[in-house]
């Protein structure tokens, strides 16, 4: 006899704070129960025989009514109960998620000569993104490592890793500490709060970030998904340099538009 149910996100996570309401076929409350740590409800108090609503509400998500058969012994079997997040999908599961190198991108684009684009990337780079169970206080770590710079020719890298630029051998690493998270306008979009160290100079970069979802990989992990991008002005970090190529025109373009390309592994999944 009793209720058995299992409250899931629509990611498969465990939602913790659910709460259960029946009622049964005139309307009245005849059972309420709150969720375990693994989403689980059971209880063994009896039901009343025949139909009845079941109604799932959890903070954050979207709340789901359905109707059940309650048996004779006066026990239903619910199921899994699917929640959708409110305002888009549900966040990866709270704890620590390390960014994959060899399938992410860390690109920038800046205009050349005012008339066209140059793209470069930084190879080498590690991160690490820790989801708190309160998704806005969550917090990101990531280094680059500024020599690392990459836009298909030699010559313009070498120049870009010199003092008129990144000045690698002075400021070697290139750091983001984000420290938290605020919705955005849209679904799935958040904005990423933190301090960017660039050139020596540290300043507030706000990311523009779209979560992309989270599944499991081949090799028996979990992986989540990001893209996120920002804008930076050239001279917020001490990097002035310009070669005037003609009256009123510069070869470098003062803004540079961030582009990232992001896949996390859960650790310990």
């Amino acid at each position: 006899m009793g209720l058995n149910a299992r409250v899931r996100t629509q990611d498969g996570w465990a939602v913790r704070d659910a709460v259960v309401t029946v009622t049964d076929a005139a309307g009245a409350q005849v059972l309420r129960a709150e969720a375990d740590a693994e989403g689980g409800v059971r209880t063994d108090t009896a039901l009343p025989a025949g139909a009845c609503t079941v109604i799932v509400t959890a903070p954050g998500h979207a709340p789901h009514a359905s109707t059940a058969l309650v048996t004779a012994s006066g026990r239903a079997e619910v199921g899994t109960v699917v929640l959708a997040r409110q305002g888009g999908s549900e966040p990866p599961a709270a704890g620590v998620w390390s960014v994959d190198p060899a399938h992410s991108s860390v690109g920038a684009v800046a205009r050349h000569l005012g008339i066209s684009s140059v793209h470069g990337r930084f190879t080498d780079f590690t991160g690490r993104i820790e989801i708190a169970p309160d998704v806005s206080r969550s917090r990101v770590d990531a280094v680059i490592a500024a020599a690392s710079v990459d836009t298909g020719n030699g010559l313009r890298d070498e120049h870009l890793r010199s003092a008129d630029f990144l000045d690698v051998e002075r400021f070697p690493e290139i750091t983001y500490r984000g420290h938290g998270l605020s919705r955005a306008p849209g679904q799935d979009r958040w904005t990423v709060h933190g301090v960017l160290s660039l050139h020596g100079v540290e300043r507030e970069v706000d990311l523009a970030l779209e979560y992309l979802g989270t599944g499991p990989d081949p090799w028996g992990g979990v992986r989540a998904a990001f893209h996120a991008g920002t804008e930076l002005r050239r001279e917020d970090f001490a990097m002035t340099y310009n070669q005037i190529v003609r009256a009123g025109m510069t070869a470098i373009g003062t803004t540079l538009k961030v582009d990232l390309d992001i896949q996390a592994v859960r650790d310990g999944a």
